[in-house]
């Protein structure tokens, strides 16, 4: 399993969980989301289905927002897309319906699953459960009357503060209609100016005295404050759109891509690459070449003229780049940032404790470790697991079977392995990683730095003895052995880990081979 629980942030998000195959089994949202993700490891109490999905969790993805509302609405959008395993999935008749505004004297309030009859339609609306809890808020924040027939006296909402009971007259034609103006600017989205009238009304009622009025108003306001929480993944769009943004840092390009179709997140793809003048340009130029065009690119930065005429030819149709300065799209491209900070740079503390325990000169950015799995000395292999960053990069895990090592030998295994490994990188003349790891003790250890020695490469090499967890040097006597609530420790443990699931994973394939070559 991939996860560490101590770099997960307190923000509200969703998390997906996802099996060794990068399938998504689970979706879920969180108010915190290290709180939320723990809880799946820590508690014991868990109920059988639940105890299935956390066995075959091997990672999570993360989507950081700014707010609980947007990690509702973006849960609800990711599970439509990947119906995942684990999840509760609902035919949703109502997914797409509006908010209607009748013709009636009094208007009331409606659910409508299309836009006929007489009235105004707000919407569509994505998520069913965010809809109906914007209808049922509104209907009471401004107290709007939902019986089909007036009747002859107020009824038990009148009494609880529900309706204004127009019905009896108790409340005017105009203040009614004032009511439902308010609620139409609810539910445009002009919650500023609306704000900024109620709390007018309200200064105005409390310097005559009027608190019981004063106090409605009030109330008003804090719904409506409420509303203004935009869901910034889910808008009601016609046209698709690609949010953009990067951070650049150490010589390297951190970037995120939001795709999102018709309003909907649909897709978060990261990338890091080395810093080149026009990277961006160069970024945008090879994405789309083999991706969708959107109607609408937003960007951190503006681009040349020439490359929106090529976004615009690949896409046969007109593209708009937004390079925003103030509202919501602006306020989006800062997620995306949130997002970078989070998906990149929240292993830094980890790879400086890493660092200072081990007295490395440089920070441990690539480390890629080694271990051997057997099953009575048969079908001998090796497994190579590569962490960036902190993180797993899986486009460049190895397997070995080994060549030539007979019967069970875990030493001459490790030095076989780690010969062909930086033979090969030194031949491609390839980046080397800034730390080499070896499950298991100074036997294991001694091995690969026999290996390196013979192909003349120098690398930081340790080792990792499961029983005590101790960290071996080259050339010393005495482990190393460090606090288990070390970040340090905890980062080899999950490296050291991951190998050995790699390596096993590997060995039960060729078996099963074998059984199967067996059998015919």
């Amino acid at each position: 399993m991939n996860i560490d629980i101590s770099s997960i942030p307190n923000n509200p998000g969703c998390y997906a969980y996802k099996n060794s195959k990068n399938i998504i089994l689970y979706v879920g949202k969180a108010k915190n989301l290290k709180k939320r993700v723990s809880s799946y490891f820590k508690n014991k109490d868990l109920d059988a289905k639940t105890k299935v999905l956390v066995e075959q969790i091997d990672s999570v993805d993360l989507f950081i927002t700014d707010t609980e509302v947007e990690s509702l609405i973006l849960e609800n959008n990711l599970i439509k897309k990947h119906l995942p395993k684990y999840n509760i999935l609902l035919k949703d008749s109502k997914r797409y319906a509006y908010i209607q505004l009748t013709n009636e004297e009094y208007p009331r309030l409606l659910l409508a699953r299309k836009k006929e009859g007489e009235g105004t339609y707000f919407g569509p609306f994505v998520s069913g459960e965010t809809r109906d809890y914007i209808l049922d808020l509104i209907r009471k924040t401004f107290m709007i009357r939902t019986c089909k027939r007036l009747p002859k006296k107020e009824c038990l909402r009148y009494h609880i503060k529900l309706c204004s009971a127009p019905c009896t007259n108790i409340v005017s034609k105009k203040e009614y209609d004032d009511q439902i103006k308010y609620a139409k600017l609810a539910l445009k989205g002009q919650t500023s100016e609306l704000i900024k009238s109620l709390k007018v009304l309200m200064k105005k009622r409390s310097d005559k005295q009027d608190f019981e009025l004063a106090l409605q108003l009030r109330n008003q306001i804090d719904a409506v404050a409420w509303l203004n929480e935009k869901q910034k993944m889910e808008r009601n769009k016609t046209y698709n759109e690609d949010i953009l943004n990067y951070m650049v840092k150490d010589g390297r390009v951190y970037l995120i891509l939001f795709n999102i179709y018709k309003g909907i997140l649909e897709n978060k793809q990261t990338f890091e690459f080395d810093y080149k003048d026009n990277f961006l340009e160069q970024f945008i130029i090879q994405y789309y070449s083999e991706n969708d065009v959107p109607r609408e690119l937003i960007l951190p930065e503006s681009i040349e003229e020439s490359l929106i005429q090529f976004l615009t030819k690949q896409r046969e149709k007109k593209v708009v780049v937004t390079v925003p300065k103030i509202g919501e799209k602006k306020l989006l491209l800062k997620l995306v940032m949130k997002n970078i900070e989070i998906s990149f740079f929240s292993n830094s503390e980890k790879l400086k404790d890493l660092q200072e325990r081990l007295k490395l000169n440089d920070s441990p950015y690539v480390i890629e470790c080694f271990d051997i799995s057997h099953l009575s000395g048969t079908n001998t292999v090796a497994s190579m697991v590569q962490f960036r960053n902190g993180q797993p990069d899986k486009s460049n895990y190895r397997r070995y079977k080994i060549r030539t090592v007979k019967g069970v030998d875990d030493f001459e295994s490790i030095k076989e392995v780690v010969r062909r490994r930086y033979f090969k990188l030194k031949k491609e003349n390839a980046t080397f990683p800034n730390l080499v790891v070896i499950d298991g003790g100074k036997g294991q250890l001694t091995s690969a730095m026999q290996a390196l020695k013979e192909i003349e490469v120098k690398l930081p090499v340790i080792s990792l003895a499961k029983k005590l967890e101790e960290i071996y040097f080259p050339g010393s006597r005495f482990p190393l052995r460090l606090d288990h609530k070390t970040k340090a420790l905890k980062l080899l443990q999950a490296i050291r880990d991951e190998a050995h699931r790699f390596a096993i994973n590997y060995n039960r394939l060729l078996r099963k081979k074998d059984l199967y070559n067996e059998q015919k």
